[in-house]
């Protein structure tokens, strides 16, 4: 048996040969808001990059250090390496996602990247490795000279564009399977692909791993959209929740599936459970439902997050469970009923400008906080929750999410469970990043999607 410790090596000669057959390195890392930030290094810097780091000014990165402080520094993670497709800057470019360190070698506290290894380690002390998944939804737009935006697909008047395919109608598909073989070449396994319900609007489900993994590859899903419809077809990919107010908006539906460390089980399922879920399963989900309004405010971070979540399009506003019910704020999937390695639950509110590193520690530690406390989510409810009159929702007892980011914010700032999630002070931070944003959208507050948020957001 070949040890793990051979199998680096060979990998890291691997990719040192790969390497230096490239002109330039990309060094990216994930700053608090959830933006790719980074530096270009040429190839010959490699290996110095690699074993002591690049130099940056913490400082002038947002929700980063202080002045004072300023001095860190990026270390490419070996694991990470992945090679871009030439046409993206017309020269071989590789490209690494860094860890953040302290000029004392000590990982920063506020790395989004270590507080989600963080909150994994933490889960796998209590004896749960847990497996995440996203599913990003996207448009492809162009934009005219007045900054006003319209999808590609303009020649139809159809609001229903769910899993369109036929050539003439769908004239993104060849633009998906592109972006799937993009992906395939940066080491992402993808499963499948399809045109969703707005016009020119799309998804491209990749495999599961780990809370740290999944967050790399949406970092890298979303840089790779964005290049292949910049450099090939001259498009816009924009991940922005809500680019219209009367068009389907872009969720980041998250599944998530906890198993025994030692053993290897799933502890989400049984067989005899209401959709085949176990009691565990049922505590988390309590967990989730706990802290769903303060949740909120990291898995949807924007004032613009809050147009999408209304009714009307499939995006969740009430806070209630159910199987296979998709009006539902958690869902547990039900394609194949019976199946242990199927069972999961789906958080259905967040959205793909989340800092997906901060999104999945708080998620874990609030669904974590509901085994430990052992909270009951209450009977699940297979209706469609949009349909009930407000008596009824009343009567079952049926809570809201916040209606705008500062509430959000509000329900976040009494959360403990949530703040000790990301740490006290890279949440005062958030929370000071975030509430700036609401004062700078006050002037320009209204119920239809805004110039403003459109200059925000649109390449967020």
């Amino acid at each position: 048996m070949v040890s793990s410790k051979f199998q680096l090596n060979q990998n890291v000669d691997t990719y040192m040969r790969l390497i230096k057959s490239a002109d330039y390195i990309l060094l990216h890392f994930t700053d608090l808001s959830g933006f790719l930030k980074g530096r270009t290094i040429p190839v010959e810097e490699v290996e110095n990059a690699l074993t002591e780091g690049v130099g940056f000014d913490g400082s002038s990165i947002l929700g980063g250090v202080g002045i004072e402080e300023s001095d860190m520094v990026m270390k490419p993670d070996i694991h990470t390496f992945t090679v871009c497709p030439y046409y993206f800057y017309n020269k071989g470019v590789v490209n690494f996602i860094c860890d953040v360190y302290s000029p004392d070698k000590k990982p920063y506290e506020g790395d989004p990247r270590y507080v989600c290894k963080k909150a994994a380690e933490k889960a796998l002390a209590e004896g749960y490795e847990l497996t995440a998944a996203a599913e990003l939804e996207f448009y492809l737009v162009e934009k005219n000279s007045k900054g006003e935006i319209f999808p590609v697909e303009n020649h139809l008047i159809d609001k229903q564009r769910y899993f369109d395919i036929a050539p003439g109608r769908d004239v993104t598909e060849q633009y998906r399977m592109d972006l799937s073989s993009t992906l395939t070449t940066m080491g992402i396994t993808v499963e499948r692909m399809h045109h969703e319900a707005g016009s020119a609007q799309n998804e491209i489900t990749f495999k599961y791993s780990n809370p740290t993994t999944t967050s790399d590859n949406i970092m890298r899903y979303k840089f790779a959209a964005k290049a292949v419809a910049d450099k090939k077809y001259g498009w816009i990919a924009t991940f922005m929740p809500k680019p219209w107010i009367d068009k389907a908006g872009n969720g980041m539906h998250v599944h998530l599936g906890l198993f025994d460390s030692k053993k290897g089980k799933n502890l989400f399922f049984d067989p005899k459970g209401y959709a085949y879920i176990s009691q565990k399963c049922r505590y988390f989900i309590g967990g989730l439902l706990e802290h769903a309004r303060a949740l909120c405010a990291i898995v949807a971070p924007t004032v613009n997050s809050y147009k999408r979540l209304i009714p009307g399009y499939e995006a969740p506003v009430y806070i209630t469970w159910s199987k296979r019910n998709r009006s539902a704020l958690i869902r547990v999937p039900e394609y194949f009923p019976g199946k242990e390695k199927e069972a999961r639950i789906e958080f259905r509110c967040p959205d793909p400008l989340c800092n997906p590193y901060l999104a999945y520690a708080a998620i874990i530690e609030a669904g974590l906080d509901g085994i430990r406390k052992k909270i009951e989510p209450g009977d699940p409810v297979d209706t469609n929750v949009y349909r009930l009159s407000e008596e009824q929702r009343k009567k079952f007892g049926i809570k809201v999410l916040p209606a705008s980011l500062k509430e959000a914010l509000e329900e976040w700032k009494s959360d403990e469970v949530c703040i000790q999630a990301i740490g006290r002070e890279t949440a005062e931070k958030y929370v000071e990043l975030k509430t700036q944003e609401w004062k700078e959208y006050e002037p320009h507050q209204k119920s239809e999607v805004t110039m403003w948020e459109l200059q925000k957001y649109l390449y967020a």
